[in-house]
Formats: C-alpha cells, structure tokens, sequence
C-alpha cells in the first residue's frame, strides 16, 4: 500500500460529520458512513443514499478494490507496484503504465513546471535522507556530501512521459508520489461514486477531501481546518468548500529535533533542505484533490511571501496560516473568501 504517515500533509482537516436533503426526500435518504484503511491512513465516506436500496457493503468492496488499484500502481511500499519497480529500474527504455499512474505523473509535472520546481515528486532521495520516508533513516544532520548526493538525483524535468511509455533521462531518478497520491485516491473514489449515480457525498482519505451536493439534512458539507498545533486538535476556521476538494498541508506534526532544533519532514528541493519559515499550513480548496493536494504542499515549501503571490497569481483559493511572535496569522486570498462560513 502506499503508505502515509496520518501526521503528514493533509491532517489539518477535521471532518464535521452531522448531518435534509433538498425536495422532501428526507424520509429515505440517509448518510451511509463508510470507513476503512487504505494508504496507511484511514478513510470516511458518506454517502447520501436510499438506504433500503443501496447495497452499502458492495458499494465499500467497489471503493476497497479501487484504493487497492491505485496502491499497486503509486506505491513505494509495495515492492512489485508499479511504481517501485520503475524506481528499482534504470528507466532507459520506455515501460508501459497504467492510466491511473499517468495520469497522476502527467498532473505532478505539469505543478512542478507552474511552481518552478517547487513541487518535485523526485524529492524522495532527499526526503529519505532526512529520515521521513520509508527507509527511515536515524534521526541525524546528513552531511554536505550526503545531500548533494541525493540532491544529483533529483529532478522531475527528468521524467519522461512519451507516448510509448514512461522512462528516466536521470538513471538515480526516484519517484515518490505521496504528495499527490493521496489526493488522487480521492478523486477515483468520488468519481466511482458519481459513476454509480450517488452525487451527494464526502470522501476523505487521511485529511484530503471531497465533497459534492447535499448532506442528507439538505444543508451544504462544512469543513473544519485545524489549528497548527503538535500538542492539540481544535478548530481554527471553518469553511464550506461546495462542489470542491479540500487539501492541507502543514510541518506541525512532522519533524525530527536534532541537539534541539527542529527540522520539518517538508523538504525544499531546491535547496535540499527541510523548510525554514513562518508558514506552518496551507488550505487548498480546488476541483481535484490531486490537484489540491499537490499545490498545498507547493506552497508550504515556498513560505509565505512567495506562496501568497503564487496563489494570487493563478487565481488559486488558498488560506495560508503564518505563526508569528503574537499567535497565528491567517491569510486568504481572493478566491477563498466565498468559501468561509
């Protein structure tokens, strides 16, 4: 499975699972709750449905079949994933790829190349380094050789999508998706929903979400963000996404403390250095949870000056929360104020 740690990106969305139904239908439509574990996270689902006519364990082993699809694809964890065994290859003859794994390749380029790099899936040899992702290094300062090795590796400019498959320009290249994987599961599972005729709904996987319609009351889905805090959970904003995903990602709960400094798992590619500013979340609100997902920890690495002018720039919804000497600031841009309750 692709697997995520719960306190990574995304974490700050708290679902606010209450909850009539527009035209009086309320005497049959329910919330089906569905819930399981996929990705090394969780995952809660509603679904708005006649209850006396859904097969609610079928519609579960629909979506369970999906996320076990997506994992083989994108996972880093599984061995023989599709994933892992280009990683493990020198990639210089074109393999051929499942949509799914295009699709979310395809997507992770197009944000790297509008962030200027700042969203690079090839990350992973840094990331690991630092000891955050599967290898799970001790928890130490790599030296000066150590990330420049890692940082040689590095590039997503060096993925090749063709038309005849997928290949590296970069043998050492190593994808790692967990910044957008997430989000994408997501995605396939509100579209096998919609697939199946159930418009209403929330899906949330790990912090990253979903929603369309109506609960079954008939009010719109509300989302709460979270404070960023390591030492509690409780609620800095609420807001109501509409027909959107919702996506978060923030280094509150992440880290490694090193002779007492504390390094965020969050690492900027460019300089190969966990991030070192006053920005410690970013909300996303976007049609796509990938696209949500990938652009919330985008913006995370640029900090906040950068970050707000990316999001103004390309009309993005976005809430950035800065810590500073008096507490913490939050800032929207013009395209999330709609969204707050």
């Amino acid at each position: 499975m692709i697997k995520f740690k719960q306190i990574l990106i995304g974490l700050g969305l708290v679902l606010l699972l209450q909850g009539c139904f527009p035209n009086n239908d309320n005497a049959t439509k329910q919330e089906l709750l569905l819930q399981g574990r996929t990705m090394g996270t969780t995952y809660n689902i509603k679904v708005v449905a006649d209850a006396e006519q859904t097969d609610a364990k079928a519609l579960q082993q629909a979506i369970d079949e999906a996320l076990i699809q997506v994992n083989q694809e994108m996972s880093t964890y599984i061995e023989d994933s599709e994933l892992s065994l280009f990683n493990k290859s020198r990639g210089d003859k074109p393999i051929a790829i499942s949509v799914g794994l295009r699709t979310v390749l395809f997507e992770a380029k197009r944000l790297g190349e509008i962030t200027k790099g700042k969203l690079d899936v090839t990350v992973g040899p840094l990331v690991n380094l630092w000891g955050f992702g599967p290898d799970l290094k001790p928890e130490r300062i790599p030296s000066q050789q150590e990330q420049q090795q890692a940082k040689s590796k590095v590039g997503y400019e060096n993925i090749v999508l063709g038309e005849s498959g997928l290949s590296k320009a970069n043998p050492e290249l190593y994808v790692d998706l967990s910044t957008i994987a997430k989000g994408y599961g997501v995605d396939v599972v509100a579209d096998l929903l919609e697939a199946k005729g159930y418009m209403h709904y929330l899906v949330e996987i790990g912090g990253e979400m979903r929603v369309s319609g109506f609960k079954a009351n008939g009010t719109l889905w509300h989302v709460a963000v979270e404070k960023p805090l390591n030492n509690e959970r409780s609620v800095h904003q609420i807001i109501v996404p509409k027909d959107n995903a919702v996506a978060t990602s923030g280094d509150y709960r992440n880290y490694i403390e090193v002779d007492g400094k504390r390094y965020s798992h969050i690492i900027d590619p460019h300089s190969g250095m966990p991030i070192n500013h006053r920005l410690v979340s970013v909300t996303v609100i976007h049609p796509s949870s990938m696209t949500a997902d990938g652009l919330s920890t985008a913006i995370m690495v640029m900090g906040p000056e950068v970050g707000l002018k990316f999001a103004e720039e390309n009309e993005l919804a976005a809430m950035l929360i800065v810590k500073t000497d008096h507490g913490f600031e939050e800032i929207n841009t013009v395209k999330f104020m709609p969204f707050l309750k």
